[in-house]
């Protein structure tokens, strides 16, 4: 899909501009602050898993004394306002995302020049393309790019997307410094679509064990909540309502189970996970379910919930790279069932189960394996897998792996 020649020849053309660009930009000079100032440029500052892990590393990095300031290209939202109480100056520029803004670039190169960053860490497509040409426009500031999802033939991709993902691809060897990608899985496709394989290196999402661990508490909390018994099993299912997620398939896996061990409940949350979503009550409707059921929607909540259960899951079809709702449940010592999506078998090894995509009767199977073990049993497993994203996924090492790559691009 990238050797069109007449893309290679308006990318070829758009470099020959900017090449022009760049000399006259750099007549003007750059010259870094003595201390490191790192600017992290976002699409938008809603809560998904790109933007807890741009608020994961700004919070580690805050302890290594670097100044930080995050740009929002869109609108601000729930992380840039935990941004900002962390003390982090954060901008939103309000773009719009259905349409082509042709004073972006020329906004960002001004906010680039005034903040005088040391290095830009930008993160997704959008701010991947504006961000690399704004940064060499303003003085040829090194920029490493984040990849935070993987490509593959099911994942629905908007045309304004894949023609900002093709020109990222062409210009991946020029632009950016390096590529971070936060799965082996994202690198893999993205080097398949065109992207410069030499720039890339997997750093994956890293999970703050701290704020996500082991909470005998929250178990009975959460059973008194939703009204039920304090020995009743529960499954987890922590995403929002999209087709990537395959919410259909986990209500006819939990339809499944029932008819087996009808004593287990199942909790949804998400944004737009509620009782309000007639899709989905039709699925659990269709699925002999209902009252085993509870819809949560979006809560702020998540460590207490994901402690809380005995069993998480993920039911997705496609488009996973390192499913950070499934390393927070680990890191809780709750075992998982996943789908064989992106890394998340990878990540889950021999600490949980890995079933394939759209397949209820497996993804029950595996939950009644599961619950067929003692408590010690699953206990076991849970401890393993805290381990687990101990070892690997810790947002500490995590933090060292982003900074030391920083580092190395500065020295």
């Amino acid at each position: 899909m990238l050797s069109c020649p007449n893309i290679l020849k308006r990318c070829f053309l758009a470099r020959t501009i900017l090449d022009e660009f760049i000399a006259h930009f750099h007549q003007f000079g750059y010259e870094g602050d003595p201390g490191v100032k790192i600017l992290h440029l976002i699409t938008d500052l809603d809560m998904g898993g790109a933007e807890v892990m741009l608020f994961n590393l700004v919070k580690e990095h805050l302890k290594k004394k670097i100044e930080i300031q995050v740009i929002g290209l869109t609108r601000n939202g729930e992380i840039g306002n935990q941004l900002q109480q962390l003390g982090v100056p954060v901008e939103a520029l309000g773009m719009r995302n259905d349409r082509q803004d042709p004073f972006s670039l020329v906004r960002l190169i001004r906010l680039f020049r005034s903040i005088h960053p040391d290095l830009i860490q930008t993160w997704m497509y959008h701010a991947d393309l504006l961000g690399g040409l704004a940064a060499r426009l303003s003085g040829n500031i090194p920029v490493v790019w984040g990849l935070h999802h993987t490509l593959d033939g099911e994942q629905p991709v908007r045309p304004r997307t894949m023609a900002v993902l093709q020109l990222n691809a062409m210009l991946s060897g020029w632009l950016p410094r390096r590529v971070v990608c936060c799965a082996e899985s994202a690198r893999q496709a993205h080097i398949r679509a065109g992207y410069f394989a030499k720039r890339m290196v997997v750093i994956p999402n890293g999970i703050d064990l701290k704020r996500f661990h082991p909470d005998r508490e929250a178990r009975l909390a959460l059973r008194q909540e939703l009204g039920m018994a304090a020995d009743t099993p529960l499954i987890g299912l922590f995403a929002r309502f999209h087709p990537q997620k395959d919410h259909r398939t986990f209500a006819e896996a939990a339809g499944l189970l029932h008819a087996r061990l009808p004593q287990v409940h199942f909790v949804m949350a998400g944004e737009g996970v509620t009782p309000a979503n007639v899709q989905l009550r039709s699925w659990i409707q269709a699925a002999g379910l209902s009252p085993q059921v509870h819809l949560l929607g979006l809560r702020q909540d998540m460590p207490r919930l994901m402690a809380g259960v005995d069993l998480a899951s993920l039911s997705s079809a496609y488009g996973e790279a390192l499913p950070l709702a499934i390393a927070e449940a680990m890191s809780c010592c709750v075992p998982c069932v996943v789908t064989d999506v992106g890394d998340a078998g990878h990540l889950v090894a021999a600490t949980g189960r890995i079933v394939p995509p759209r397949d209820p009767a497996a993804l029950s199977e595996a939950w009644k394996e599961l619950f067929s073990l003692s408590a010690r049993g699953r206990t076991q497993l849970g401890q393993k897998a805290r381990s687990r994203i101990q070892e690997e996924y810790n947002i500490v090492s995590i933090a060292e792996r982003y900074y030391s790559l920083y580092r190395s691009i500065l020295a």
